[in-house]
């Protein structure tokens, strides 16, 4: 039986708003840390973070500041920030509660349970020093909201669904990050001085920790903090499951498994799909970052495309 494209929409943004919930706990938790250990003025470490997510023209119109109080607030728990950890989670139980009785009471709880938890909180968590509980809580979440849909969702279309609108955010917001950071990185080298070049080195490592990478890269590569080699494993690593390449191998492997129930009914969603797993697989770093064929641009276009396919295909259309 096919799912109502409604109840496919609600898994897929679903799926996309557990991600953004968690890559923002990530970040932000991360950004949080990396201030304490740096010097220097907060506004150079808070501000690439806001470049990254965006809001910085709502966030001044609110706040009339920028810096470590306001940009935690807008991340975390602002929900006139679209992108916040807290609104994720807000528009994520929307979805859900229409779909109650179409996935496992225990997804249901376990997200009903993290909007209770973390989607009433406000600026008196910061007071209390309470931010890296408050992400632990929203990265937590995300992680074991997935492992029971994981361990109780019938690997039919809805979890297919699900599984698209997961690795569709996750690949989108690794690039990026390494866009963010490949920029800024290419902005400090111009000064070519000591202590800035110990900061992109810390920077590059908060990279890694906000992807939960640090460990698997060390592990991998043992030549220390290499920014080509950091990128080229978040890029283009085959068995890491951050990475933009396992990301889109897994999303094209959940569009195919999508359309065995539609049978060749959209075959240009797989045509993208299968252009972007081609392009990750025979490029090389090189091509990337230094050549720009293709560009980390285009391949987050190529990313939008699929996700506008998908929406052009499915959801438009009942």
């Amino acid at each position: 039986m096919l799912l109502l494209s409604r109840l496919a929409e609600s898994l897929y943004w679903i799926g996309r708003y557990m991600e953004r919930a968690e890559n923002t706990a990530r970040l932000l938790n991360v950004n949080y840390y990396a201030t304490l250990e740096m010097t220097g003025r907060g506004r150079e470490h808070w501000a690439p973070l806001l470049e990254l997510t965006g809001g910085e023209a709502e966030l001044r119109a609110k706040y009339g500041r920028l810096d470590a109080r306001s940009i935690s607030s807008w991340m975390a728990f602002d929900r006139d920030n679209p992108n916040s950890i807290a609104n994720s989670l807000v528009r994520a139980r929307e979805n859900a509660r229409g779909l109650r009785d179409r996935i496992p009471s225990e997804m249901w709880e376990s997200l009903n349970r993290a909007y209770l938890t973390l989607c009433f909180e406000n600026g008196d968590i910061l007071d209390r020093d309470g931010l890296f509980e408050y992400c632990v809580a929203a990265r937590d979440a995300s992680q074991f909201f997935f492992g029971i849909a994981f361990a109780t969702l019938p690997r039919d279309e809805g979890w297919s669904f699900l599984r698209a609108g997961q690795t569709l955010e996750r690949g989108d917001n690794t690039l990026r990050v390494l866009q963010n950071r490949l920029k800024d990185a290419a902005s400090s080298a111009r000064r070519n001085d000591p202590a800035g070049r110990m900061l992109q080195d810390q920077r590059w490592v908060s990279a890694l920790k906000g992807a939960s990478a640090y460990e698997a890269y060390r592990k991998s590569v043992h030549s220390g903090i290499n920014p080509i080699l950091i990128a080229e494993f978040l890029l283009l690593n085959e068995y890491f499951p951050r990475s933009v390449r396992y990301s889109a191998e897994n999303l094209h492997d959940a569009l195919v498994q999508i359309d065995q129930h539609h049978p060749g009914a959209h075959p240009e969603i797989l045509k993208l799909s299968r252009w972007l797993v081609a392009r990750l697989q025979f490029a090389s770093v090189e091509h990337i970052v230094q050549d720009e064929y293709p560009s980390i641009e285009e391949l987050l276009s190529d990313f939008n495309q699929v996700g506008a396919a998908i929406n052009a295909a499915y959801f438009e259309q009942e």
